[in-house]
């Protein structure tokens, strides 16, 4: 497992950003955004439908994440690796989320928690 840097780090959890999640099934690829919690060197997202059922079949991902002031982009991160559904921790996951963004607390329950244990990271910042 790999770490983030320090500075991704500040960055991935300095505001409310959403990340665009990208993951594989019969080698087509799908994206969609995803709210996300950097937790424990993982991060923690909660989803359903396709996302799900192809994190299930196939688990290698990727998360796009940038900052964008203005049409401005002023830094960027893609992190790729390895998703595990973790049902058993679903609501945790669930209200970790519901916290960072604002919702309610009992929003979203019928997502499953899914923890991506980061291979590796590519960040960038733009000057």
């Amino acid at each position: 497992m790999a770490s983030i840097p320090p500075e991704a780090e500040d960055h991935l959890t300095s505001e409310l950003l959403v990340a665009h999640l990208a993951t594989s099934r019969d080698d087509r690829p799908h994206a969609a955004p995803v709210w996300y919690v950097y937790r424990d060197g993982a991060i923690e997202i909660a989803t359903t439908g396709t996302k799900l059922a192809n994190i299930r079949a196939n688990p290698r991902v990727a998360l796009s994440i940038q900052k964008v002031e203005a049409g401005d982009p002023l830094w960027g991160m893609t992190i790729r690796g390895t998703a595990t559904v973790v049902e058993s921790e679903s609501d945790g996951i669930n209200r970790r989320l519901n916290e960072k963004y604002g919702a309610d607390e009992d929003a979203w329950t019928e997502n499953t928690g899914v923890r991506i244990d980061v291979g590796s990271v590519d960040h960038w910042t733009y000057d």
